[in-house]
């Protein structure tokens, strides 16, 4: 818990401090924190984080145009702080790189929760128990995703992937060739803890889709199986 880098962004002094005081209570130390547009990429630039927390209205720009410029150079856990709560902004927020998001006013606990729930699913990521057995590097031939390093290189270039899509794309490596309904993805990639509609989880295998297929309108990788649900196809090699 001591070395997860976390980065708090917001321009209100009052949030930042309430989140810092009670993320450090919980044991979350190493905290930085930013109030701009500007500053924010500054400090990506130079410190490596696994959790970012992000309002989306800032003074000198949205946090929904941020997302995308913090995908370009942070693979991050990225959390929305938002006050807009239509589908729309929610589906806005992820297609700008969010894997999560949170409406104002909130409880800091819940924010807690939400970080120790990505915590516990990063480090038993799996239905059956298996994944401690299974090798971190996994190669598909047109991508490669290395779980260890958290690099997916697609046609031998480093590819930049949201956390979340990240970590719903190396469960399904575990497990290539294997069908998965919406809800098993739900409960494996999301959690119990952790409300998700099917809206969501289309979302996310769109997003997958666009950084490893060579056509993502016609994917070969990550098919859909119709009537019940998708699979992650790998070759048998003979």
């Amino acid at each position: 818990m001591a070395n997860l880098n976390i980065l708090l962004v917001d321009d209100e002094q009052s949030i930042v401090t309430m989140l810092e005081k009670v993320l450090k209570k919980e044991g979350y130390t190493n905290i930085k924190t930013a109030y701009t547009f500007k500053q924010t990429l500054e400090i990506i630039d130079s410190h490596p984080f696994d959790f970012i927390i992000l309002d989306v209205m800032l003074p000198d720009g949205s946090g929904f145009d941020l997302g995308p410029k913090i995908r370009e150079r942070s693979n991050a856990y990225l959390l929305y702080l938002t006050a807009k709560t239509t589908d729309f902004d929610v589906l806005t927020g992820f297609a700008m790189g969010g894997d999560d998001y949170v409406t104002k006013p909130f409880n800091p606990l819940e924010i807690v929760a939400r970080i120790k729930a990505v915590e516990r699913r990063s480090s038993h990521l799996s239905l059956d128990g298996e994944d401690k057995l299974q090798p971190f590097i996994y190669d598909f031939g047109y991508f490669q995703v290395n779980e260890l390093t958290k690099e997916l290189k697609v046609d031998g270039k480093n590819t930049n992937c949201p956390a979340l899509v990240f970590r719903l794309l190396v469960y399904l490596c575990k497990h290539p060739n294997r069908v998965f309904t919406k809800n098993d993805l739900f409960e494996a990639v999301w959690g119990m803890d952790h409300f998700v509609d099917d809206n969501t989880i289309m979302v996310h295998i769109r997003r997958l889709r666009e950084r490893i297929e060579p056509d993502p309108s016609r994917p070969q990788f990550l098919v859909t199986v119709r009537g019940l649900g998708y699979k992650l196809v790998m070759e048998t090699k003979t």
